[in-house]
């Protein structure tokens, strides 16, 4: 399906597996977890049990590390009938903090197409997650002067989407977002009349994932990774 981006003005950019990794952290806490709490359950449990704690907690912590160590606290505490040491609630909370000062990692070709894209478009962050760690990223992965507003979310539906255009003066017809997530920054996005790009990273939270028939008759153009935009973007 051919898709007319020639209206297009503004581009929106989702942060976390679409400028720089992130996914992949909580894949390896989950499994450093994992062996922390073997003695009590199996490793397949524990995840499923993880993800329903994870869930669970969102309305309340919301999305981003300390949510995700504090459901891993109340978990170890449920699996372990409230015997679990302090030596392993000490060791959970070190992944946490090791999680949080991870160096920040591009993905291939971020700042030149931000660069390049900067010239003919104004660009913004739109992004879920902690606020005081998604502005450390921000600040420490040197793209901050490309964009011209960054907004950190608690969710990326469409009334979310909606109410940010609008108070930015965004008409929906000249917005494009790009990001990994389907469920996050496409959807959404083509269900208010804007336009999006997907790029999917190599891992995806459960809870991002959507069915083919959510998908089904959806328009919006699928690239293997950010400098694929170019082409029909310059």
């Amino acid at each position: 399906m051919e898709i007319d981006y020639s209206n297009i003005k503004v581009i929106g950019f989702d942060a976390d597996d679409t400028l720089w990794v992130n996914e992949t952290y909580f894949r390896d806490a989950e499994e450093a977890f994992g062996k922390l709490l073997s003695k009590f359950e199996t490793k397949n449990q524990i995840d499923q049990e993880l993800f329903k704690m994870e869930l669970k907690n969102l309305p309340i912590y919301g999305y981003g590390i300390k949510g995700f160590v504090l459901s891993m606290v109340e978990l170890a505490l449920e699996l372990s009938n409230n015997t679990v040491s302090n030596t392993t609630i000490k060791a959970i909370l070190d992944i946490g903090k090791d999680m949080i000062n991870k160096p920040v990692e591009l993905l291939d070709g971020v700042e030149s197409v931000l660069k390049t894209l900067s010239v003919s478009y104004r660009l913004i962050v739109i992004t879920k997650g902690d606020l005081l760690d998604q502005e450390r990223k921000l600040k420490q992965s040197g793209l901050l002067d490309y964009f011209h507003h960054i907004e950190v979310v608690s969710d990326k539906k469409e009334e979310n989407y909606s109410n940010l255009l609008n108070h930015l003066n965004i008409d929906p017809a000249t917005f494009l977002m790009v990001g990994n997530s389907l469920k996050s920054d496409i959807l959404p996005l083509i269900n208010i009349r804007a336009q999006a790009v997907h790029v999917p990273f190599h891992t995806t939270w459960i809870h991002e994932q959507v069915t083919e028939q959510e998908t089904n008759g959806k328009a919006y153009k699928t690239v293997q990774q950010l400098s694929d935009l170019l082409p029909f973007l310059k």
